[in-house]
């Protein structure tokens, strides 16, 4: 009988392992993110990695697999993020939550944050959502942030509708000696296709 001639069983592929999101090589962790992104119940620990993680490629894999994953407990992995003074971590964190529907969920709330620099960041999400316009609207009528109702009018320039006009008719008085969000105005105005700015 001649000796090597039997073919040695194939291995299968390693199970996903969350552990190996805190593995010491960058290409362990980025090969557990991409496997990860078929375990629903792994969102949680994918959050806390983007966390830590300091690899680029790896950040970009672990959001590639929260997306996929996708649901309620994905938005909520990323949601903490916005709030963080790294500008990585927010900008992962705001293209995963344009990314899922869920995100709706939680954007009144954020649009209500005591921090304008978080409702400027969920003008952003309301960009990706169906009702991101009726929200922005709702908002603009009490908000009194000029930086918040720039970004507002930049994003309802791009989704608003015709019913969005009162809104932005109120934004325009409340702000009249503000020329730059007067043209913001004017500029959403024009492109809804109002045929004169408000408060012109």
């Amino acid at each position: 009988m001649r000796r090597g001639t039997t073919t040695p069983p194939t291995s299968e592929a390693a199970p996903p392992s969350r552990a190996d999101l805190e593995a010491v090589d960058a290409h362990v962790r980025r090969g557990a993110a991409r496997r990860l992104s078929v375990d629903p119940g792994a969102a949680d620990a994918l959050g806390r990695a983007f966390g830590v993680e300091g690899d680029p490629s790896v950040r970009e894999a672990i959001l590639a697999a929260l997306v996929r994953i996708g649901g309620v407990r994905a938005v909520e992995a990323v949601l903490p993020y916005l709030r963080s003074d790294d500008a990585a971590l927010r900008t992962g964190a705001l293209d995963v939550l344009k990314s899922l529907p869920e995100s709706v969920e939680c954007l009144p709330a954020l649009l209500d944050d005591p921090d304008a620099d978080l409702r400027v960041l969920a003008a952003e999400v309301a960009r990706a959502m169906p009702n991101g316009a009726a929200l922005l609207c709702r908002r603009l009528l009490h908000e009194h942030d000029p930086n918040v109702c720039a970004a507002a009018l930049d994003v309802l320039a791009e989704i608003g509708g015709p019913d969005c006009l009162p809104s932005l008719q109120v934004c325009a008085e409340r702000y009249v000696s503000e020329p730059f969000l007067r043209y913001a105005v004017a500029t959403a105005v024009a492109r809804i296709g109002g045929s004169q700015a408000p408060g012109s």
